[in-house]
């Protein structure tokens, strides 16, 4: 599901919170791809058989391979929803976060939205 669909269904806030919990997810991911590369680096025998041997080093770079996915995943959220979290301000009464979806443009790339306090009118870029 695209951003436009999301804030229409869920609103601003409650995407911008799911947002927010699907990056930190990320992060949480991040952190358990570390702890698993700790393990394998613990682990890692040079005196072992060579096929204990690999299945260590595979895992190591499974371990990092994934971690490094989290970890633009992480950034990614992160930074997409603090730069539609920033445009969501009305301009005329400095509300934050209170918004009508009035509807998207054909390239999906920007979402017309009103003040929901005092009718104000905008577009927020996604």
């Amino acid at each position: 599901m695209n951003s436009e669909h999301a804030i229409q269904r869920l609103g601003f806030q409650k995407w911008y919170e799911r947002e927010l919990m699907y990056s930190h997810a990320n992060l949480v991911l991040l952190l358990c791809c570390a702890i698993g590369l700790l393990a394998s680096a613990e682990v890692y025998q040079s005196s072992a058989p060579l096929m204990d041997q690999l299945k260590v080093i595979g895992s190591a770079v499974i371990s990092a391979g994934v971690g490094v996915f989290a970890l633009r995943r992480y950034l990614y959220l992160l930074k997409h929803a603090e730069f539609v979290a920033d445009q969501a301000v009305c301009e005329a009464c400095n509300v934050y976060g209170r918004l009508h979806v009035l509807g998207g443009k054909d390239d999906s790339a920007t979402l017309s939205v009103s003040c929901r306090h005092c009718g104000h009118r905008w577009t927020l870029s996604l």
